[in-house]
């Protein structure tokens, strides 16, 4: 497994469950919530496509930019706020 490199910038949500923002600075954060249980839909396109970039930004094939976008667009189709800082 690759060395876990932070994103340039993090990125906030609200969590479905709680209500309460988290903070996601990587791949690793990012594919741990889009796994849980508390993520809102279980099947879509850009929650696929998030999935299988994450766990390759991790692997070290692409670069951690590529799952930040993958993570908003994920985030997106499942109607939960974002704030990019």
């Amino acid at each position: 497994m690759a060395e876990i490199r932070k994103w340039a910038r993090p990125i906030s949500f609200v969590s479905p469950l709680t209500g309460d923002y988290r903070t996601i600075e990587s791949a690793s954060d990012a594919i741990a919530v889009l796994r849980g249980a508390g993520w809102p839909v279980q099947a879509g396109k850009q929650l696929r496509e998030a999935r299988k970039i994450c766990v390759e930004v991790i692997d070290g094939k692409r670069p951690p930019a590529e799952a930040r976008r993958a993570f908003i667009a994920a985030a997106v189709e499942a109607h939960v706020f974002v704030k990019e800082k």
